[in-house]
């Protein structure tokens, strides 16, 4: 049985290595590969968006003249599946991420908020050491903080007085106080009404002048005439009530031989 795991290598006894060369590798460095997008992109020519995840055949290659502490930058290069355009991405060690160069433009890159704090941390550091090399700056800063402790120190001043004075409140006087303010403000609304319907009554009377209205029936006097219904009513139904009120006379009964009715056979 042979063996399945080569060992040793014959080497025959005319070799000479200064007449062997290494062979160089093709495709000028780069090698062909598998990937998916990295990142959420556009393409800069035809507007096509690109979803993360997406799979390409690319061309990979190392970046010369460029490294970060040493490790290796790569390129890839893909194509837009719309326009065929050229795309071209690169691996970001620094930070931890991929870099858009050419051809498409990231959507949304999030070291770009950590790079905002960071700015604002090294303006506020910036700042500190700017107020306390400047005597000027310090003075004043000094002095806004003594002008706050003292503002500090009269509020408290002013919570410390009002607590004192609550502490020796009587409840009884308090509830009796209130009560009096209660009632004489109840007292005071009726005289208030007053005035006011005293004042609406003197407008009316400025405005409008007293006329004479006749009163109605039921408003007249005892000593005055209660007119009679039948003059609220026209000429006809007037006549005829005074016809139905006539008495009708009585027939009178006749005299003769034969007033009663009697006949003779």
């Amino acid at each position: 049985m042979s063996e399945r795991k080569v060992i040793n290598k014959y080497i025959p006894p005319d070799f000479d290595p200064n007449k062997s060369t290494r062979r160089k590798g093709g495709g000028g460095g780069q090698k062909s590969v598998r990937l998916m997008a990295p990142y959420s992109m556009r393409c800069n020519r035809c507007g096509e968006f690109i979803y993360r995840g997406k799979k390409f055949n690319a061309r990979k290659e190392v970046v010369r003249d460029q490294d970060y502490y040493g490790i290796k930058i790569f390129r890839f290069y893909i194509k837009c599946p719309r326009c065929s355009s050229e795309i071209t991405f690169k691996t970001d060690p620094k930070n931890t991420d991929y870099a858009a160069e050419h051809g498409a433009t990231r959507n949304f890159e999030p070291w770009h908020d950590d790079d905002a704090k960071q700015g604002d941390a090294k303006l506020i550091v910036d700042d500190k050491v700017e107020e306390e090399l400047d005597p000027m700056k310090a003075l004043e800063k000094r002095q806004t903080e003594t002008q706050r402790e003292m503002e500090i120190h009269d509020a408290l001043q002013d919570i410390r007085t009002r607590n004192a004075r609550l502490e020796r409140v009587d409840p009884d006087t308090v509830l009796e106080q209130v009560g009096q303010k209660r009632k004489a403000l109840q007292d005071s609304v009726p005289v208030q009404r007053a005035e006011e319907e005293e004042q609406d009554e003197e407008l009316v009377r400025r405005f409008f002048p007293k006329e004479h209205v006749q009163k109605p029936p039921t408003e007249l006097n005892n000593d005055e005439v209660v007119p009679d219904a039948t003059s609220l009513l026209n000429d006809t139904t007037r006549h005829q009530l005074q016809a139905m009120a006539k008495p009708k006379p009585t027939p009178r009964k006749r005299r003769g031989p034969n007033a009663l009715g009697l006949v003779r056979k």
